[in-house]
């Protein structure tokens, strides 16, 4: 596996052999076979679903792991159990946690699934029997119309790892040693309905800022809960109807809070029971910022080109100005292609365009400049999380393979760090055929904000479409070019993700 990940090392970026689709067109010999019935990429390759929860200590590695490198990598992502009752759709899969734990120079593994209310209800019935996103909304099921499966986000809070759902869902707790579903995160009864995919981690005040959105007034709310898991703060926002805004950002100060183009009708939703969305170039998009305390009343509105945004990198205060980083989608749903069939509108959606974008507010004046940083497809982007709401400098991306690079499914096909004071980046691709998963960044074991900023590691799973061998890789923060420090060969192969984080050694074995 060494030659696939060193080949074409030296060769210019545009010459380099990554261009291959991310289901590779072959089954994965562990997959279920119900998946081989269905011709959709999303259930087949690296997007296969495994069929095994295991653990495994003392896991071999190639190299030598950092004495320092302390906590947990973990991810989640869509893992099928039963066949599904109508169109696939990734977001639909069973939420499954893959983690691995770095301690006194070793690494141990283990996966769970996500045990949700509908994952219950159907290993009870031995069948699906929620829709999925692409299906008709069944509104007489109990919770959500259509399963809510927490496999899109994770973090850590309040002792536990909390998984999270693309739509707005319900966010479930597990074990943070043994993976174990809780059950419901409630905030001490304190969550009035459920939380966006994204909640942000104040490391500096210790705290957990989320959102929450729904089809009724006045659409959206954001609260701030504190490390016991008891909200503190919690505010309507009225918008002018229902949305679907996916990130969140904060400074000291402020919550930044989006109102996008890219959203339902309502009537179409109520006529043909699905949720049908349109990207509305024709209306600016909105970043609300509101103090981070303050009344909903208070939130100052900005308008910016329209474009959607799935990721916020970071956000801070310079002064009267307001400073928002994140990748930015002028294209959030690409034509379809026809020859994709019934798939075709949501292969579009999946095959992400975005580019790393500066939004600057001030707050007095209401003035706003906007523009690019960079124009590569990146997204996925991450930093030092001690960097939280204020000024940093390195963002960690994956770079998002194109049509032009070969694929035709959601695939990373590299590394990029951003340096946003210079301008730069260096880059690191992951080889022909092998495709990672989102990378945080580690911060040593120990380190304060006030340490070197990217004076630690990005760690990221890899599987190999090939062999279907899944590594896990860590590299040195401060030069991902160089390739990675280190490999943890997986026990198994991991299935392909969505977003992935770290949680500190301190906070996970300090009792």
């Amino acid at each position: 596996m060494s030659d696939v990940f060193d080949q074409d090392r030296d060769l210019p970026l545009s010459e380099r052999s990554i261009r291959t689709r991310a289901d590779d067109g072959r089954p994965a010999p562990d997959s279920p076979a119900w998946t081989q019935k269905i011709d959709n990429p999303y259930l087949h390759g690296v997007y296969a679903p495994t069929t095994e929860e295991i653990d495994v200590a003392d896991l071999e590695v190639i190299g030598e792991l950092p004495d320092d490198l302390y906590g947990v990598y973990m991810r989640n992502g869509p893992n099928p159990v039963f066949e599904p009752n109508c169109k696939y759709h990734p977001f639909d899969g069973d939420g499954m946690v893959y983690a691995i734990y770095f301690k006194d120079g070793k690494a141990s593994y283990k996966n769970r699934w996500v045990r949700t209310d509908a994952f219950q209800k159907e290993a009870e019935a031995g069948k699906a029997i929620w829709p999925g996103m692409m299906g008709e909304h069944d509104y007489s099921l109990e919770g959500f119309p259509v399963k809510d499966t927490s496999n899109t986000d994770l973090l850590y809070f309040n002792d536990d790892i909390v998984t999270l759902w693309y739509n707005a869902g319900i966010p479930y707790t597990l074990d943070r040693h043994t993976l174990k579903t809780k059950g419901r995160e409630t905030f001490n009864g304190q969550l009035k309905r459920a939380l966006s995919a994204h909640a942000k981690i104040d490391l500096e005040k210790n705290e957990l800022i989320f959102f929450d959105y729904w089809d009724e007034p006045p659409y959206m709310l954001y609260g701030i809960a504190d490390s016991n898991g008891n909200v503190i703060h919690q505010e309507n926002i009225e918008l002018p109807g229902p949305r679907l805004p996916h990130d969140i950002g904060f400074t000291e100060n402020y919550v930044l809070l989006h109102d996008l183009p890219f959203f339902h009708d309502m009537d179409i939703l109520q006529r043909t029971k699905k949720r049908i969305v349109t990207f509305h170039r024709d209306m600016p998009t909105r970043f609300g910022v509101q103090p981070r305390y303050g009344k909903g009343s208070e939130v100052k509105w900005f308008d910016c080109e329209p474009c959607y945004i799935l990721h916020v990198v970071n956000c801070w205060e310079e002064g009267d100005w307001v400073i928002q980083v994140g990748c930015r989608s002028t294209n959030p749903m690409p034509k379809a292609n026809p020859e994709e069939g019934e798939l075709s509108h949501m292969m579009a959606y999946m095959r992400l365009e975005a580019n790393m974008y500066i939004w600057k507010f001030n707050m007095k004046t209401g003035e706003v400049v906007e523009g690019d940083f960079d124009k590569m497809n990146t997204e996925f982007c991450r930093i030092n999380p001690l960097y939280g709401g204020f000024k940093n400098r390195y963002s960690y991306n994956q770079y998002i393979m194109t049509k032009e690079d070969g694929a035709t499914t959601l695939a990373f096909g590299g590394l990029v760090k951003y340096d946003l004071e210079s301008g730069g980046y260096e880059r690191w691709d992951y080889g022909d055929g092998i495709y990672g998963s989102e990378a945080p960044f580690c911060p040593r074991r120990g380190a304060t904000r006030h340490d070197q900023e990217d004076g630690g590691y990005v760690i990221t799973y890899v599987t190999n479409s090939h062999t279907w061998q899944s590594e896990c890789l860590i590299f040195d923060g401060k030069c991902i070019s160089k390739g990675p420090i280190a490999r943890v060969k997986m026990p198994h192969r991991l299935p392909y993700g969505f977003h992935a984080n770290w949680a500190r050694g301190e906070d996970i074995w300090r009792d």
